[in-house]
């Protein structure tokens, strides 16, 4: 979707504005059993392991415009992957390794890069469960970090479906300032009045939205559930047609109050059971 520029700034040096997309997606299934929540991790774990969360990163810098100056990836045990891409909109350069900006060579779960005059693109993944609920929930957290003209958001729909996401939640800031030939600063460089405008129409009907900005800073976020459940798309290893009416009814109320508790960011201690819709919404089992 293109982005809404102001009219074209004439500029006094570089345009130094750093645009940030954060988005969390999540995952949520039900694995009865544990051979069926080790399969569930070994299906996660290869769906989105290091080779592949990398060529969705590549992709994204293709999408905004970027170079790609440096990948970095690794998949850690028992599970999970992270992959940190150094990008930029000039002409490649040589440059440090992630290794040597963070002057660290161990597998951790989130890596601090520093770059200046760069950008960068980052995603970390944390499969994980209920330790007595047959609940297993995957995480995906993705940066995308830019500066001077290059704004991440002419790639959100494409995150959104690169990612099977239950849930989703997505910052946008801008940070900074750039000034033009008189010196006057500008704190922003195009329209936006919510992340929902960059969102495609159809898209969009999948959710439940709520936008929660702060226009004076620059900072935007919005919240995204599916409108729809349908417990067959969040069973791995079996049907519903399996279950005895009781088991489908305790399991839907488990995912639910899971789900409730991810999109509103607090414990619940009860929820009501929404009516259960069809949905074409389809997850491997």
């Amino acid at each position: 979707m293109e982005i809404k520029s102001l009219k074209k700034l004439k500029l006094y040096g570089f345009n130094n504005l750093t645009k940030t997309l954060c988005f969390n997606m999540y995952d949520i299934c039900y694995a009865k059993s544990p051979e069926h929540h080790q399969a569930y991790i070994e299906y996660i774990d290869e769906e989105y392991n290091s080779d592949r969360l990398a060529r969705i990163l590549t992709d994204v810098a293709g999408i905004i415009g970027a170079h790609v100056l440096n990948i970095a990836k690794q998949d850690y045990e028992p599970q999970g992957a992270s992959v940190t891409m150094l990008i930029s909109e000039g002409q490649e350069t040589d440059t440090l390794s992630v290794a040597e900006l963070s002057n660290t060579t161990e597998p951790i779960p989130s890596t601090i890069v520093a770059h200046l005059d760069k950008s960068h693109i980052t995603v970390h993944t944390y499969p994980e469960n209920h330790p007595n609920k047959g609940i297993s929930t995957f995480r995906a957290d993705i940066d995308v970090s830019t500066c001077g003209e290059i704004s991440p958001l002419v790639a959100l729909n494409y995150l959104m479906t690169s990612f099977s996401s239950d849930i989703a939640i997505i910052d946008y800031r801008v940070r900074g300032f750039t000034r033009d030939l008189n010196g006057k600063k500008f704190f922003i460089d195009h329209k936006i009045h919510s992340i929902q405008n960059y969102l495609a129409n159809d898209r969009k009907e999948l959710y439940q939205m709520i936008d929660v900005n702060v226009y004076q800073e620059n900072i935007f976020h919005t919240k995204m559930i599916l409108k729809d459940f349908d417990l067959d798309n969040y069973l791995f290893g079996m049907a519903k047609k399996e279950l005895l009416p009781n088991e489908k009814k305790k399991i839907k109320q488990r995912l639910i109050k899971e789900m409730g508790e991810i999109f509103h960011g607090k414990n619940i201690p009860k929820v009501k059971l929404r009516e259960e819709t069809e949905t074409s919404h389809s997850r491997r089992s």
